[in-house]
């Protein structure tokens, strides 16, 4: 598989989870292993140009496969739009949700560049997050989406 653009060779029990592949063997502790029922969201990654949740596939069902985790949003270290958002607008608490709210947010920009209010609640939905109202997640991702930069002291 490749994932964040590089590639990996990885022998896996055909019942190991693809969330467990990515956490232990990968070191990718970025995608977060939380409810094992695909109800959260916290391990949602790009496979493949979808947003999954990494507990629901098997390791072994992403052989050959192109994976984007919330590391891969960074390449270089350096924070995307749309983090550097979630950073300015405080779209996060306890952080558990950011990884999964992160990627949700990528595919909904790229397929809708400018995705109004309704859209965005849609675009996360599935993302389940305790702590922030999600106000400002969805401000986040519009602020983004209109390439807002909040300057320093807002």
């Amino acid at each position: 598989m490749t994932v964040n653009g590089q590639f990996y060779e990885v022998y896996a029990n055909p019942k190991r989870l693809l969330v467990e592949v990515l956490r232990d063997e990968l070191g990718l502790t970025g995608t977060k292993r939380a409810c094992d029922t695909a109800s959260c969201g916290a391990c949602t990654v790009i496979l493949n140009g979808l947003t999954v949740k990494s507990c629901s596939v098997l390791a072994v069902q992403a052989q050959d496969a192109v994976i984007t985790t919330v590391e891969g949003l960074a390449p270089g270290g350096r924070l995307s739009p749309l983090q550097q958002s979630f950073l300015d607008h405080g779209a996060y608490q306890c952080g558990f949700c950011t990884p999964g709210m992160l990627i949700s947010a990528t595919v909904l920009l790229q397929e809708k560049p400018n995705p109004n209010r309704r859209e965005i609640q849609e675009g996360i939905h599935g993302n389940l997050c305790r702590c922030t109202g999600y106000n400002s997640i969805i401000r986040a991702i519009s602020a983004a989406a209109s390439g807002e930069q909040r300057q320093e002291g807002q």
